[in-house]
């Protein structure tokens, strides 16, 4: 009888083994934890880990440097999928701006998200009511590596702006910006991101701050001339102190991957946003007008992966 026991327990320990063993972990990168990002990439891992026993995939997506930072970690092989600014899925896939001699031809899209607008936030006592307004004062353009940073300069370099533009121009992340400005060490913000945002959220409940246009010649340049840019707009009264629109210009938040991940990897990840689209749209406010058909169409520079065109066949999308 003790070896029967032994014998059941030897067996049941190998086969916990094996189990354990067939599980792959998969790292999605995202962003600072008060952004959008880092919200879309613990809720497809929330969706996929529901699923873990059927196809023993885990999954996890730590804050990370934003859309550049995800790139290159896919690019080297340290991070499965990411989300990244169309736009800078776009230039990696063509090797244009900052990816220049260094074409990411592996990168493939999976779906894009929700719409980011470039937004900028300045406190009410700095005299900022234009982009214009900016030069001589204290902005914070974002950490480098992010995709706001990498905008803020496309922007600057559209106008004829250098750094020296600032009184100061600092490169704080996302979850310290807020602080940086009820504390008045900057005059006004840079975040592009989904709406509403946290981030924003607490600005404006610490210090009086209002929304700024970003508008003119030179934007609606910039627009006619990159397919990734669209006109934007934050609805009025999203935010205290911006009770009317603002027109901005944007981007879309997509999710992208490598052709070297395996494509099941990528079918299965599809499958569980997909699946269980009604309860991904209840993670976050800016996911609630999603819809199957933009999320496949839209923003998608760069080739779709094998596994994501092998569920949206399934699905008869495409």
């Amino acid at each position: 009888m003790k070896l029967f026991k032994s014998l059941a327990f030897a067996g049941a320990m190998l086969a916990g083994t094996a189990s354990f063993a067939q599980e792959k972990f998969i790292t999605i990168g995202t962003g600072g934890q008060t952004g959008v990002y880092f919200v879309v990439g613990q809720s497809i891992c929330r969706l996929v880990n529901r699923g873990t026993a059927e196809h023993n995939l885990k999954c996890t997506a730590p804050s990370t440097g934003g859309s550049i930072a995800n790139i290159n970690a896919i690019m080297a092989g340290d991070m499965d999928m990411g989300v990244a600014q169309s736009d800078w899925q776009y230039h990696a896939y063509n090797g244009t701006s900052e990816f220049e001699g260094n074409a990411f031809k592996d990168e493939r899209a999976v779906f894009s998200v929700h719409g980011e607008p470039f937004t900028v936030i300045a406190r009410a006592d700095a005299g900022i009511t234009s982009f214009a307004d900016l030069k001589g004062k204290r902005v914070n353009i974002g950490n480098p590596g992010s995709g706001q940073y990498a905008t803020m300069q496309v922007v600057m370099k559209a106008l004829g702006w250098t750094m020296d533009d600032f009184a100061l121009a600092s490169e704080l992340k996302p979850a310290e910006q807020a602080a940086a400005l009820g504390d008045n060490k900057v005059d006004a913000i840079i975040y592009t991101v989904g709406h509403p945002n946290g981030s924003i959220q607490e600005a404006v409940s610490t210090v009086d701050a209002v929304l700024v246009p970003v508008e003119g010649p030179e934007i609606d340049k910039l627009i006619a001339d990159n397919p990734f840019y669209a006109k934007a707009t934050v609805p009025g009264g999203m935010y205290d102190g911006s009770p009317n629109d603002t027109t901005t210009f944007g981007v879309k938040a997509t999710f992208v991957t490598s052709a070297k991940v395996d494509d099941d990897v990528v079918y299965q990840v599809v499958k569980a946003v997909f699946d269980n689209f009604d309860r991904f749209k209840r993670l976050h406010p800016a996911f609630e007008n999603l819809t199957e058909e933009g999320m496949i169409n839209d923003g998608l520079s760069a080739p779709l992966h094998d596994g994501a065109v092998r569920y949206y066949k399934e699905r008869s999308w495409k």
